[in-house]
């Protein structure tokens, strides 16, 4: 019965790109079903912060037959007891289902309320992570990716958790991750103990489920979820395929964004498993352990066009029997792009000492270890600072000059980027230089050493030395990243990593879709000053923007109203979001702001709005430096989600990184390395 209930749901809708971080695209719309929490018993308090995650109004309704078209754009609360007598029944074209379980009731989730829902959300309510909500929602609405912006990568990596219980592995996790794009869950080598002191063979749906959300509560890196058979060096057994299906499905359910699915199980359920992916990618995976394996066979050929039917990502790991398999294997990656220029990406490596080249050539997620780890997960597997060091003795990762160009010289940003030069193996030199005479910059571009630099302040985008530009660059009109990119005669490329950072703290606590046709207010010395901040929100679909202080003119100025007296905020409603980007001294000037919307919002509580609940609003302080007050703590007094420079600077640094070197280090990194622990 749960099998065919699967097998009928609709695959939500994926758009090509929802996130808005390739090319200043914008946030996307996702599944635009009507969104229904199924809630348990004392519950009722999630389904408000679904809803103020999601923006949306709710109401509590007695089942799902209580759903109507009149709901789009309203949230759905409905107990689960009430949910079990309609929920097989239910319009899956007008309603996505969520279950919502608190795994702190001393319970596992409803088996047939798991099953029947389209999704499920494990959470706890001490402590209740928001950004994990948050990012869940986001993600399996569609309205956020992240493979879209990892397949333009040059390389990526993925560091494999071999932990029997991923609670030993958190307290290291922010280092562990330095330099992974994503986080494998080895589901097979979990441990799950009994009550008479030894350990199941498999571990039971609810204990895998509690490692993926305790994962997740730690890291915000994609998660990728393997569970590997005991012939591919895994411990799931191969007698009862349908056990791989009913795990693999739930990883689905619970938004893990990749799940690796061996090539070797039945066609039927791995279609089954491509057709309700929804927002997760499949990683199609073959490994061979015989020896007997070659890369210049038909056979491997036809391995990987088997793999492709079924997966976004196609890997093949073998073992190999001499040095010489590698540069066969090199010859099959470029047989394979060649003839495949619309993907999916391959990703292949040979294990062992012998095959550590390969790993080292590898660009699509590579599995990398680290010493941390208590064992590696395959033979021959290496860390992001061996593979970098293999690519520079190689030439492959030529020694450049990165330059920090401005006001860096003493700040904890520059030594920060030389600890993760260290930690990742990077030959690179990091260099800070204040700005200079005009022309200085221009100078350090054309050095045959230059590999790339970030500057504070930025410059106008109108350098004749730097040819090309990005969307974000050209739009804002300031370049706050200059990247090399290849070879050629004109390699430089001026991007803006600002607005990304921007953006990442505003979509902290909040899905993309809460910023959709709300308003928002910036305040601001200059326009110069607030480019970036309407870029950000323009990638969210904001709706009108207000200013104080400055007028905004160029590309971003057009449907930007300036607040012109008293009169005028007073006739605006109440804004969801307020950005004050004014220097440290003048930063207390928002306070008014904050205090007269927080009022109106009280008001408007008051008068019988109903259904919204939390605090649905934002407030984001650029200021850098000492001040006359607080503006956060006023905010936060006032019931704003409130945001520093902190939060903006340190997701910055992660995109500058990006750019100027391809490596990721995720945020929760930044943050613990420049004193700011965030757990």
């Amino acid at each position: 019965m749960a099998t065919k209930q699967l097998q009928s749901a609709p695959t939500p809708a994926r758009p090509k790109s929802a996130n808005g971080i390739i090319n200043g695209t914008r946030a996307g719309t996702g599944d635009s079903r009507v969104v229904v929490i199924v809630y348990g018993q004392g519950q009722e308090k999630i389904v408000a912060v679904f809803a103020d995650v999601l923006g949306q109004p709710y109401r509590l309704a007695p089942d799902f037959s209580a759903v109507a078209d009149e709901d789009h754009g309203t949230l759905i609360g409905i107990a689960a007891s009430d949910a079990k007598v309609d929920i097989l029944s239910r319009d899956k074209l007008l309603m996505v289902a969520i279950n919502a379980h608190c795994v702190g009731l001393g319970m596992p989730p409803d088996v047939q309320l798991s099953t029947s829902c389209d999704y499920e959300f494990l959470y706890t309510e001490t402590p209740f992570f928001r950004r994990d909500l948050s990012r869940f929602i986001a993600f399996t609405l569609g309205q956020i990716t992240h493979h879209e912006a990892l397949i333009t990568k040059p390389r990526t990596y993925f560091i494999s958790t071999t932990f029997p219980d991923v609670r030993t592995a958190l307290s290291n996790l922010d280092i562990l991750s330095v330099g992974s794009d994503a986080v494998e869950l080895r589901v097979d080598l979990l441990e799950e103990p009994l009550p008479d002191g030894t350990v199941s063979a498999v571990p039971s749906l609810s204990y895998v489920g509690e490692q993926v959300m305790l994962l997740r509560q730690r890291t915000e890196l994609p998660i990728i979820f393997t569970t590997r058979c005991n012939r591919e060096n895994g411990r799931f057994p191969m007698d009862d395929p349908n056990l791989f299906y009913q795990y693999l499905y739930r990883a689905i359910q619970w938004g893990c964004e990749y799940v690796d699915v061996e090539v070797w199980l039945p066609e039927d359920i791995r279609r089954r498993l491509f057709e309700q992916r929804g927002s997760s990618r499949i990683i199609s995976a073959f490994h061979d352990f015989s020896g007997a394996f070659k890369w210049p066979s038909p056979q491997a050929q036809s391995i990987f066009s088997e793999c492709r039917k079924y997966g976004d990502i196609v890997k093949m790991i073998t073992v190999i029997n001499s040095m010489s398999e590698n540069y066969e294997l090199e010859y099959f990656r470029s047989q394979i792009k060649a003839n495949n220029p619309d993907g999916p990406p391959l990703s292949a490596v040979n294990m062992g000492q012998l095959g550590q080249l390969s790993r080292a050539l590898n660009t699509v997620f590579s599995p990398i270890t680290h010493p941390l780890l208590p064992i590696v997960a395959a033979p021959g597997q290496m860390s992001a600072a061996e593979i970098n060091g293999a690519l520079s003795t190689m030439g492959q990762l030529p020694k450049k000059n990165i330059y920090a160009i401005g006001s860096f010289r003493s700040t904890p940003q520059a030594a920060f980027f030389e600890k993760c030069f260290n930690e990742l193996g990077l030959p690179h030199n990091f260099i800070s230089v204040d700005r200079g005479l005009k022309g200085s910059v221009e100078g350090l571009c054309l050095q045959p050493s230059f590999g790339g630099a970030y500057l504070n302040p930025p410059l106008p985008a109108t350098q004749s030395y730097i040819p090309m530009l990005s969307d974000a660059a050209r739009t804002i009109g300031a370049i706050d990243t200059i990247v090399v990119r290849g070879d050629g005669p004109s390699p430089l490329m001026g991007d803006n990593a600002t607005w990304k950072g921007i953006r990442a703290t505003l979509t902290r606590d909040f899905a993309p879709s809460a910023y959709k046709d709300r308003a928002a207010i910036i305040i601001s010395s200059s326009n110069d000053d607030a480019a970036s901040v309407i870029f950000a929100l323009r990638s969210l679909n904001i709706g009108k923007i207000y200013t104080v202080g400055f007028k905004a003119h160029g590309p971003l100025g057009a449907g930007v109203e300036p607040f012109t007296s008293i009169e005028s905020v007073q006739r605006v409603n109440h804004p969801f979001a307020i950005i004050s980007a004014l220097s440290p001294e003048k930063s207390h000037l928002v306070q008014p702001l904050l205090r007269h919307f927080s009022f109106n919002s009280r008001k408007a509580a008051n008068t019988g709005v109903s259904g919204v609940g939390g605090k649905g609003k934002v407030f984001v302080d650029l200021a850098n430096g000492a001040r006359k007050s607080d503006p956060l703590a006023v905010a936060e007094q006032c019931g704003w989600t409130a945001y520093g420079v902190a939060d903006t600077t340190a997701f910055t640094t992660v995109e500058t990184l990006r750019l100027l070197v391809g490596q990721n280090v995720p945020y929760s990194f930044v943050r613990l390395a420049s004193g700011r622990g965030l757990y």
